[in-house]
């Protein structure tokens, strides 16, 4: 374990430490997968480092320099597993002679100049070696630093499920010689798709988490956008980019109005909009509009637009339901998908009334959200304005029973408590 001269600095509690590490460990496997290309070990190595850290960090201070420290016992953890498996098995000696001459000596904390590798562990992670949903899978686990449990219910699957989805992944990059770099043309490249599902994924991690205390995760939310802006940059042409960022834009734009003092969630319709992010809000609007005009048109651009119409409407009340219902037609058009018809159910009550909403929520009730507890809080909010009170508070209840997050939990139980009254 590396020790450090420099002093410590006092803990003031274990989510503390959890929430620096989570930050940190993308970091440290970009750095190691870059060092040493082999990202199956780089991985398992990082993560003994992590555990290493949260045993010893909340009693013993953060380290001055925590990313160094971690580096350096992550170094030791993966040589130690190349030693251990080349004593095992003769074939891997190849790759234990093949590695540079200083490779198997752990650098210093601060020996390393500090760069982002996120990019490319990214587009590593979304190797076409991989089926789609293993490269979604793992890159919110390396690059999200999302646990299986999150990763499983983003994706609506058992956390057993998952866990195996990813050990296959880490074998399969291994197995194809995967290589830590930029496709020479990601703009045509299969994986670009991937990519921005993948940030799409985690930015709607970090903006409605999906089970625990909390309901947003900044520093999820900030990585997603960060990442968008760097491939955009790169990739200016590509429309689909572009939409993805100005949607993480107008849709973050609200963060910060989507709790009241007790911390308990405030729906759109009732947020203080003076609370928004005017600036973002400029920005994405500014974005969706000239893509928009010159790109071809794209899932992550409608969505844009739809979030563009909530964001400039002065009031609640002012906000035109029928240019969002048409926009939601044009993406169900595009790509279609449950959580789609989902929304433009809510588009449809809005513009046509709560039965029309209701009629279309019936079509869902036989395919993968029938239970979930999101379709159940749609019914009961439309129940609620059809004013079938005593029907909306048992899907409020149930709804509640089933959500995996504690905010949304209170919120929902709320609602059932007014429509019981």
């Amino acid at each position: 374990m590396p020790k450090s001269d420099e002093p410590v600095e006092p803990v003031e509690s274990v989510e503390s430490v959890e929430e620096l590490l989570r930050s940190l460990a993308s970091q440290v496997l970009g750095s190691l997968v870059r060092r040493y290309g082999d990202f199956g070990r780089c991985e398992d190595a990082v993560q003994e480092a992590l555990i290493a850290a949260a045993d010893t960090w909340p009693d013993g201070g953060v380290p001055d320099h925590p990313l160094g420290w971690l580096k350096k016992v992550a170094v030791n953890r993966y040589i130690d597993r190349v030693r251990a498996d080349s004593a095992r098995e003769r074939r891997e000696r190849a790759a234990l002679d093949a590695l540079p001459r200083d490779a198997l000596v752990a650098p210093p904390p601060d020996a390393e100049e500090v760069r982002d590798d996120l990019l490319e562990l990214l587009f590593l992670c979304c190797h076409p070696a991989l089926t789609a949903p293993s490269q979604l899978a793992l890159t919110l686990r390396a690059v999200a630093g999302l646990t299986t449990g999150e990763i499983a219910a983003a994706f609506l699957v058992p956390e057993k499920t998952m866990g195996q989805r990813v050990s296959r992944a880490k074998q399969r990059l291994r197995e194809a010689g995967a290589r830590f770099e930029l496709p020479p043309d990601p703009e045509h490249g299969p994986r670009l798709q991937v990519v921005l599902h993948v940030l799409y994924l985690m930015f709607n991690e970090g903006y409605s988490v999906s089970a625990g205390a909390q309901l947003r995760r900044p520093d999820l939310t900030g990585q997603a956008l960060r990442l968008v802006r760097r491939l955009y940059a790169r990739l200016p042409e590509s429309g689909e980019t572009a939409g993805l960022l100005a949607l993480m834009l107008l849709t973050e734009a609200r963060g910060a109005a989507r709790t009241g003092p007790d911390g308990v969630l405030v729906p759109l319709a009732e947020q203080d909009r003076s609370r928004w992010d005017a600036e973002a809000i400029a920005e994405g609007t500014d974005l969706i509009t000239r893509t928009l005009a010159t790109r071809p048109l794209g899932p992550y651009q409608v969505q844009a637009a739809i979030v563009a119409v909530h964001d400039e409407a002065p009031s609640a009340e002012a906000t035109d339901w029928r240019q969002i219902l048409a926009l939601y037609e044009i993406l169900e058009r595009l790509h279609p998908n449950p959580v789609t018809t989902l929304n433009r159910a809510v588009a449809l009550a809005m513009a046509r009334g709560p039965h029309a909403g209701l009629a279309l929520l019936r079509e869902l009730e036989s395919g993968v959200l029938a239970g979930h507890h999101r379709l159940l809080a749609v019914r009961a909010h439309l129940l609620d304005q059809a004013g079938e009170t005593a029907a909306a508070a048992l899907a409020y209840q149930e709804a509640a029973r089933l959500a995996g997050s504690r905010p949304e939990q209170r919120f929902l139980l709320q609602r059932a408590a007014r429509c019981a009254r």
